[in-house]
């Protein structure tokens, strides 16, 4: 029996790109498709917020000069392709998709509207939400918090390329502990970079659990959805001023 009923899966652009590090690589698409559909079959219910950052990211582009309003919102379309090409993937396996943007696309998907994308989760199809918050200087991190506690979700399910949160950074310090568990508060603190800090504040403010895990492994999505520790758990019932290391790292 799965560990959860409704969940967010918040996949970054990068994701998407696989080991070419931009652009869109169809093997991982597929792999991820197929990855969540097994857990729509289980009768979860499942939807996925997707960032840019392998098309465009509007920081990068408001560092080189642009006006990063106008960098944001050229972000928010890279997400909007990113959506339609998993919608794409996903459909072509047989389940129906529903892509949900914050900006209003008609001619491409549908706008967001909270009873409507919640109904579309009750009939069993897959929703994708595109564009984050519609809102230039927030992240998609962000809005994966937002729609998570708006679709009644019980979990974020944070897709990266590393098995988890470390107390420092892998590539630059060779003693870093994975931790399998730690709080909002101490994540936030410490600057863990489970999330942008405002996301993070938000899932602290509502008690939404945040797991983090490596999107590389395959079938990770399923392990964590069926309740097996996979990467690293966030939570308000983690103990306070302890970071608890792997049972690989102690």
């Amino acid at each position: 029996m799965p560990g959860y009923r409704r969940i967010l899966l918040k996949l970054s652009g990068e994701a998407l790109a696989g080991d070419t590090g931009y652009g869109i690589d169809p093997s991982t698409l597929d792999r991820i498709a197929r990855e969540v559909i097994a857990v729509q079959k289980q009768g979860v219910e499942v939807a996925i917020v997707i960032g840019g950052g392998n098309i465009f990211r509007g920081v990068a582009g408001a560092a080189s000069g642009m006006d990063r309003a106008t960098a944001d919102y050229m972000g928010m379309l890279a997400t909007a392709m990113n959506s339609l090409a998993v919608q794409d993937a996903i459909e072509k396996l047989g389940v129906e998709t529903r892509v949900i943007s914050a900006i209003t696309m008609r001619q491409i998907c549908e706008p967001y509207i909270r009873r409507k994308a919640i109904r579309h989760l009750e009939l069993g199809r897959v929703i994708i939400f595109a564009t984050g918050t519609g809102n230039p200087y927030f992240t998609t991190d962000t809005a994966a918090a937002l729609r998570a506690k708006e679709m009644g979700c019980e979990v974020i399910l944070k897709a990266t390329k590393v098995d988890g949160i470390y107390d420092a950074d892998p590539k630059k310090v060779p003693t870093a502990r994975m931790l399998t568990e730690v709080s909002h508060h101490e994540a936030l603190s410490r600057r863990l970079k489970v999330m942008d800090a405002t996301a993070l504040s938000l899932c602290m403010e509502t008690d939404l659990p945040i797991v983090v895990f490596n999107l590389g492994q395959p079938d990770n999505i399923g392990r964590v959805v069926s309740g097996e520790r996979v990467g690293t758990l966030v939570h308000a019932a983690a103990p306070e001023g302890q970071l608890i290391p792997s049972p690989a790292s102690a």
